[in-house]
């Protein structure tokens, strides 16, 4: 049976699907005027990959949150997301996941080839930044903000964050990690990116340190959480229901929460980890809201 989850996460996914993958598509038809050809083909087909999109959502959350009020928060969102597609691009390569199935259609190396895929993950980086300053112009941000938001969002997508997470998630194949060095992968790999979502939430509506510490600390848990759901959903539902291969992990005989743990213990320790992000909420005077609803979904979920 599939899950049901309170109206403010319904409503909240439905916003950030709706104004993301409209934003992402007016993104799309200039890029692909401006470059033609085969690359722009395949920079709009990259952007036009259809998702949850959980981190769009959260930087909308964390930004009312903080106290943010602008439909403008949606250029930040997608600067986000944008990040996120690149990873994806390329985590889905033959020589790191190899997988043919992305969000129910093929990878874009399949759809394309190796070469047009990788060209397009490197692309979307600079593409990032281009929305990503477009958001802070129309948010009437200082530069200042936009610097620290930019160094955020790039330093979660980079060497310390997601290429440093994949990097350390490729030599660990076929090799049992422990415990302390698979929190380390996904921190990097899947976590940083989820913590920069909040982070610049709370940074785009201008709010004080205490509230942006307590909204990163909120993501670096829940990103983690988000990594450890994706292990157990790795394990236990099909590709029809995650819309891209199943059973992956095991495959590439890759350590996961539940290889070490098992299926019910690491379901358990994603709950404790949401419920502990809600904690960061309350301890800093954030109001939980929509993002303690997001917590629980993230670790809920059936794909």
């Amino acid at each position: 049976m599939a899950e049901t989850f309170a109206p403010p996460v319904t409503d909240l996914l439905a916003e950030a699907r709706e104004r993301i993958d409209r934003l992402l598509g007016e993104w799309a038809d200039r890029l692909r005027a401006e470059l033609g050809g085969r690359e722009g083909e395949a920079l709009d087909y990259a952007l036009r990959t259809p998702g949850k999109r959980v981190r769009a959502a959260l930087v909308f959350a964390a930004y009312r949150a903080a106290g943010g009020h602008s439909s403008a928060i949606a250029g930040v969102a997608a600067a986000v997301e944008t990040v996120h597609t690149y990873s994806l691009v390329h985590d889905d390569l033959p020589c790191m996941d190899d997988d043919d199935l992305r969000r129910g259609r093929p990878t874009t190396h399949r759809r394309f080839d190796v070469p047009t895929a990788t060209r397009v993950g490197f692309l979307l980086v600079p593409v990032a930044a281009r929305v990503l300053a477009a958001a802070a112009s129309d948010l009437q941000l200082p530069p200042a903000t936009l610097g620290r938001m930019a160094g955020e969002l790039f330093q979660a997508g980079g060497i310390e964050g997601m290429v440093g997470g994949q990097w350390q998630d490729l030599e660990a194949e076929r090799r049992q990690l422990t415990l302390p060095e698979l929190v380390e992968v996904h921190r990097g790999k899947t976590g940083a990116l989820i913590r920069a979502s909040c982070a610049l939430g709370a940074m785009a509506a201008e709010a004080g340190p205490p509230a942006v510490a307590a909204l990163t600390a909120y993501g670096e848990d829940v990103g983690l959480a988000f990594q450890i759901a994706d292990d157990v959903l790795d394990a236990t539902a099909t590709s029809e229901a995650l819309g891209k291969t199943a059973g992956r992990d095991a495959a590439l005989a890759k350590s996961t929460y539940v290889s070490l743990l098992g299926v019910d213990a690491a379901r358990s320790e994603a709950e404790r980890l949401a419920r502990r992000a809600v904690g960061h909420l309350t301890a800093g005077g954030v109001a939980s809201g929509a993002l303690g609803a997001l917590a629980g979904y993230i670790v809920t979920r059936s794909s």
